[in-house]
């Protein structure tokens, strides 16, 4: 059961706080029957990325020995075998899509969706350099279309926009920390991650720079759009755009100038920096938002 549960990595779930952005922005967190019609699309999804980890982890089997820390992984380390990690991947996946079906179709088709080109991405598009990063940033706004889907209310341009941005810059600096790591240990760079072979260190600082700038004015953009402020009846939501900021730029120094030892959304999870801004950044927003 331990091999089982790491397998599925739900460390990782974190990710699917973007199911939920779409009640946050839409002034329903306090609405019951919209609160828990979120709660299943997230757990839904939290499950889909769970038969993604396992289904990936045996693809990966073999450069995931080649990896540092990957290699302690249950499947490449032998402790979860493959044809259990590919039922687990299977049950997980028709139970979450049930489950997103009975909530609405348009969420079934969102996750179905997401779940499709997960499996793509893991059995060849993540080997494209660029390509793969783009399918992440697709992934996250797929997130938030299957919360607004849950509650049936129409996604925000912006919110999809600043979704997109943001999990497209985290998925550059992740790839500019496995470089630099790859560069520094010596390794290959198709023995950890093929599209690391069509990357430049050099080319990702410098589209994490023009992705950072992008996101934060995006977000700036959104809270002074003027539907957002004649739903919140304020522009001060404006005000949060800082804490935005700096986690971006911390996130930066935790992918380019730490040790490259663990993946860097692995480390702002357990940044206390990162966290207590992203913790100042939640309340604010709350505050303004519901207060």
């Amino acid at each position: 059961m331990r091999a089982l549960v790491r397998t599925l990595r739900p460390q990782q779930w974190v990710k699917n706080v973007f199911v939920a952005a779409p009640i946050v922005f839409a002034r329903d967190l306090t609405d019951r029957s919209y609160l828990w019609r979120e709660a299943v699309a997230v757990l839904a999804f939290c499950m889909l990325s769970g038969a993604v980890y396992a289904f990936n982890d045996v693809l990966d089997i073999e450069a995931d020995r080649a990896h540092p820390t990957k290699r302690f992984r249950p499947i490449a380390a032998g402790q979860f075998s493959k044809r259990a990690a590919l039922i687990t991947s299977g049950v997980l996946a028709a139970i979450a899509l049930g489950g997103c079906l009975a909530l609405h179709w348009q969420l079934a088709v969102w996750g179905g969706l997401y779940f499709t080109l997960n499996l793509a991405y893991s059995v060849k598009l993540k080997h494209v350099a660029f390509l793969d990063v783009l399918m992440i940033a697709t992934f996250f706004v797929l997130r938030v279309l299957a919360g607004a889907a849950a509650i049936a209310v129409p996604a925000s341009a912006w919110l999809l926009a600043c979704s997109g941005l943001l999990a497209l810059y985290l998925a550059l600096g992740k790839r500019a920390h496995e470089l630099s790591w790859a560069q520094t240990s010596g390794k290959e760079t198709t023995t950890t991650r093929a599209a690391l072979a069509g990357y430049r260190l050099s080319t990702l600082r410098y589209a994490m720079f023009a992705i950072g700038l992008a996101t934060s004015a995006a977000y700036v953009a959104y809270t002074l759009d003027h539907q957002r402020v004649a739903e919140f009846g304020t522009d001060r939501l404006v005000y949060s755009a800082p804490f935005v900021v700096l986690a971006l730029v911390r996130f930066a120094y935790l992918a380019l100038w730490r040790p490259k030892d663990e993946s860097p959304t692995e480390a702002m999870l357990r940044d206390p920096w990162f966290l207590l801004d992203l913790a100042a950044a939640t309340a604010t927003v709350l505050y303004i938002i519901y207060g």
